[in-house]
């Protein structure tokens, strides 16, 4: 089939998908800013709202078309944030309701737009809704959160006694016993955040009536926290408690819950549906598979435009994300090939090698010794050229690494910090192989202050920052790269510009190639009339390329390279090299 032909049937299908055309989010490019790392205005040592304003140039520059932010509402801040208080007001820790005002109001003035995070699987049991619900058993709240007693035959607080025996995400039972009533509530992550009961029209109706005031408000979409944990098997059984763990496996009750479509599609009629505006709405969902994405990316089903897959993310992981293993140049490629192919026909894909939860993709994938700036580069290019929204994280585009902690008490994430006394208490691992696994995999990696400058504290604050500021910030700051042509920061603006002026970037078709190969990645994107070659060397040794058919790129031109400008698709990749080369024809 000759490229045109296979062009009009990729329009075809579009048309089909997207009667109006593809939105503007397919060849849109989206910043996460996470708040209170991200830059500090006033010398408390937290990041905030006014600290993001003051560095919005450097979004524009970098020319990325979305801001996400991650929750600035009012919080006791027990998990950074997302457990939440007052979902209509801003945490006195990032500023005030005026101070988002101005920050989005200078947002759109750039030509930007800003994705609020929404976190509604759960609340904190600082909220007025909680603390109705648990102040009795007949409370007309109490039915908002999951409530139950212990288990028949047992005392409340004795041994086992949980209604079921789910652990939660930050170590633990999933339940919390509360004394005033003696019965149990639902917390799948801290015991500080109870889980809403999404079984009841009225929490469904508060939280519908909440996103709408932000969007009143201006926001541009919400990027949903845990979204597909809100539908619970009602009858919450036991989960499978798997080997050398003491609580059960509960995902498999709540990660793909009986009515989480349902839920998801009256979300959208209630709050984003008739809108004149084109909004951006992606889902976190951990453990959804390329099927379940297909149901809820499908523009004809409107439940969410994106999801987030964690499947990628998962590779380097043995029995947990704390038992670390190297990554399969391969399992990647037939990970996010299943993906590629999975919704090349329906629904969108979001790709992202970085976020507030993920080790750093230079230290976890690459090379942040020897090859930094090259692997950093490479890896950017490998995951940009792919077909879906890119998702840069905060200092992602500096080629920031892991925080390099060697002691507990350097470490601040509430899930770091459990995992370390539940495993020297389980006997689980030493005090030694405890540390190795927070290094490479905390959470804590991605949440050092963003490294604005060589400076006292990287430029982040004229305090005390709240967690050490990564000593490399010496060499590797957004002052340093601002200048500089060869520097990540002027490549991450290179693959940006591309995305933006390429629409064979945007939208074309994805072909896999060498997928057995456990070096080179490689494939190509076709749309009418146009084909891209990619190619990334993922190894620090220099890999020939053979490809199937090289006669067909020998007249290609080198588009896009991490290392030099000019080069043929049959030269030799060079270590953490990376090139983009371009044919067209008539």
């Amino acid at each position: 089939m000759d490229e045109l032909s296979t062009a009009a049937e990729h329009d075809a299908a579009h048309a089909g998908l997207w009667p109006d055309g593809p939105p503007w989010w397919t060849s849109a490019v989206v910043y996460q800013v996470y708040p209170r790392s991200f830059a500090d205005s006033d010398g408390d040592g937290m990041g905030d709202l006014g600290g993001i304003t003051a560095h919005l140039d450097h979004l524009q520059h970098l020319g990325v078309d979305v801001v996400w932010l991650s929750p600035v509402y009012r919080s006791p801040q027990d998990d950074n944030g997302y457990d939440i208080s007052d979902y209509r007001d801003i945490d006195p820790t990032f500023g005030t309701l005026a101070d988002f005002d101005t920050l989005l109001a200078q947002v759109h003035a750039r030509g930007m737009k800003l994705v609020m995070d929404l976190v509604v699987n759960h609340t904190s049991d600082e909220h007025p809704w909680f603390v109705e619900s648990r102040s009795s058993t007949d409370n007309p709240k109490r039915d908002w959160y999951w409530w139950r007693p212990p288990r028949a035959g047992m005392e409340p607080g004795a041994p086992g006694a949980e209604p079921n025996n789910w652990g939660s995400a930050f170590s633990g039972p999933a339940w919390d016993l509360d004394e005033t009533t003696g019965e149990y509530y639902l917390h799948l992550f801290s015991r500080k955040q109870p889980d809403l009961n999404w079984e009841n029209p009225e929490v469904r109706a508060a939280v519908h009536e909440m996103m709408r005031w932000w969007l009143d408000r201006g926001v541009d979409g919400f990027r949903m926290d845990v979204i597909n944990f809100i539908s619970k098997d009602p009858a919450l059984p036991d989960g499978v408690v798997p080997d050398g763990k003491v609580h059960g496996d509960g995902h498999p009750h709540f990660g793909y819950g009986p009515r989480l479509h349902e839920f998801l599609a009256e979300m959208h009629r209630e709050v984003v549906a008739g809108r004149p505006e084109r909004l951006l709405t992606v889902g976190e969902m951990p453990g959804a598979t390329v099927e379940q994405a297909r149901k809820f990316t499908d523009p004809a089903r409107a439940e969410v435009d994106m999801v987030f897959t964690f499947e990628h993310v998962g590779l380097d992981h043995g029995a947990s994300k704390w038992d670390v293993r190297p990554l399969r140049l391969t399992d990647l490629k037939a990970s996010f090939g299943r993906w590629q192919a999975g919704l090349a026909d329906v629904g969108w894909n979001s790709l992202y090698w970085n976020n507030h939860d993920q080790p750093r993709v230079v230290s976890r994938f690459g090379d942040d010794g020897e090859h930094r700036r090259d692997s950093a580069t490479a890896l950017a290019t490998l995951l940009h050229l792919h077909r879906g929204t890119p998702y840069v994280y905060q200092g992602e585009e500096l080629g920031m690494t892991n925080a390099g902690f060697t002691r507990i008490d350097q470490y601040r994430d509430i899930e770091s910090v459990n995992y370390h006394a539940e495993a020297l208490r389980y006997g689980w691992a030493t005090e030694e192989e405890v540390l190795a696994s927070l290094s490479a995999m905390s959470r804590d990696n991605a949440r050092t202050p963003v490294q604005w400058d060589a400076g006292r504290h990287a430029g982040f604050t004229t305090g005390e920052p709240w967690i050490a500021v990564n000593p490399h910030h010496t060499e590797i700051n957004a002052a340093a790269q601002a200048d500089d042509p060869t520097s990540v920061l002027a490549h991450y603006r290179r693959l940006i510009t591309l995305r933006h002026e390429e629409p064979a970037v945007a939208l074309g078709d994805f072909t896999m190639l060498l997928p057995d190969h456990e070096q080179v990645y490689a494939f190509t994107r076709a749309l009418a009339g146009t084909s891209l070659l990619v190619l990334v060397n993922v190894s620090g040794e220099e890999q020939a390329v053979d490809l199937p058919a090289p006669d067909a790129w020998s007249d290609a031109e080198l588009l896009l390279g991490n290392l030099r400008s000019e080069a043929s698709a049959a030269d030799p990749l060079r270590p953490w090299e990376a090139r983009v080369h371009r044919r067209t024809t008539a």
